[in-house]
């Protein structure tokens, strides 16, 4: 498993509200292996997607919101070598709990349908003085996107349902193994549902607008 399971929004379970979490409580990340094992669908009815996770019993986690500072030298060192280095900020939409600050660095990844690769991840309590010291070491944030996020747990696996601005809706199923993943696709069904091979990173390059500094930005309105 990824010490992040799919991108799994930095929370785990906190108070029950219903059916989503109201709290968010950080994850200990020292008790998961640092490799994400991913799969990223692109789906066109978000509430479709919400019933058949209703339907085959996945737990609902929590509801984010997330901005993503990717860093990076100026002659784009880490992308060149196929890594990446992320600040995100992580706020749940209820206003429930206060925002969690996670840096995350990636490796490269392998080839397939799914997305495989090294991940490292730890907590932070500024996510501002984090961007400023990374800044400072000449890692200043190249592409910045935000994301809304639900996060479920089903079996063994993570899945979230993301949004992202001006691109819609993705599912992403994230496991300990490639097969799990590929059962819980199976297990959810979703018709329709096509295989994305971009990270978001990569998506948010390629359509976000060039701000006055040069970076990369995807934003809501």
């Amino acid at each position: 498993m990824t010490v992040r399971t799919a991108d799994r929004a930095d929370v785990q379970p906190g108070r029950a509200s219903g059916s989503m979490a109201s709290g968010l409580i950080p994850v200990n990340r020292a008790q998961i292996m640092p490799t994400e094992i991913e799969l990223k669908l692109r789906v066109t009815d978000p509430q479709t997607v919400r019933a058949r996770l209703a339907a085959v019993g996945a737990r609902p986690i929590a509801e984010v919101l997330e901005t993503n500072w990717i860093l990076d030298t100026a002659d784009r060192r880490l992308r060149a070598a196929g890594t990446g280095l992320r600040v995100r900020l992580s706020a749940p939409v209820d206003g429930s709990a206060p925002p969690v600050a996670t840096l995350t660095f990636k490796g490269p990844r392998t080839g397939g349908a799914l997305k495989i690769r090294e991940e490292l991840e730890t907590q932070a309590h500024d996510s501002a003085t984090m961007l400023r010291i990374f800044e400072e070491l000449g890692y200043p944030p190249v592409i910045t996107f935000e994301k809304r996020r639900a996060a479920f747990e089903l079996g063994s696996c993570h899945v979230t349902l993301d949004e992202l601005p001006r691109l819609g809706w993705f599912v992403e199923i994230e496991g300990p193994t490639a097969g799990a993943v590929e059962q819980a696709r199976a297990k959810l069904a979703i018709e329709g549902a096509e295989s994305v091979a971009e990270t978001y990173v990569e998506l948010a390059a390629r359509h976000g607008d060039e701000t006055a500094s040069g970076i990369r930005e995807l934003k809501f309105a």
